[in-house]
């Protein structure tokens, strides 16, 4: 049982990260956006291994730091110099992870007969250009205000709805 409550505590804190961490959900978008276009490329199992432990490389990297952070304000209630360099240390090593990430798929996607293959794809079903539209403006409102943020936004919508409705 202790061993399944593990895995609760670590969804948890996924979880809080995505929730909290405007970078965590532009990693979580741009991976689930590489994989979907990724079926358009010719990788291997090989490649899509890679591929995995790049992502996850990323989001390790942005759990640290989030992490350092909180630990950090923990520490420190004011500013101090010590902190900040832990922090610009800590966000550093995200940067450091989602260039090579960026490297890894240069490697991968540099195909321009994928491109092509996307183009006409794209071409011989227009409709799924509204659906990435869609999708993008979904994933954009996603990354900017993030689960809790889109939560509360339809209750208070719904609020105002309800207290608009009891005045007519």
């Amino acid at each position: 049982m202790r061993f399944l409550k593990s895995f609760k505590y670590a969804f948890r804190g996924i979880i809080y990260c995505i929730n909290n961490e405007r970078n965590m959900r532009i990693h979580t978008v741009v991976a689930l956006y590489v994989f979907v276009f990724s079926f358009f490329f010719h990788l291997s199992r090989t490649a899509y291994a890679a591929l995995f432990l790049t992502f996850g490389m990323v989001w390790m990297g942005e759990l640290f730091n989030t992490v350092a952070e909180e630990l950090s304000d923990l520490a420190a209630a004011s500013f101090n110099p010590v902190v900040r360099i832990i922090k610009d240390m800590a966000s550093g090593s995200v940067l450091v992870g989602a260039f090579f990430s960026v490297l890894v798929g240069v490697c991968f996607f540099w195909q321009p007969a994928a491109f092509v293959r996307m183009v006409v794809y794209f071409g011989f079903h227009p409709a799924m250009i509204a659906v990435l539209a869609a999708v993008t403006a979904a994933s954009a409102v996603f990354v900017r205000l993030g689960p809790l943020g889109i939560r509360d936004r339809v209750i208070q919508r719904r609020a105002d709805r309800e207290r608009r409705e009891r005045r007519e």
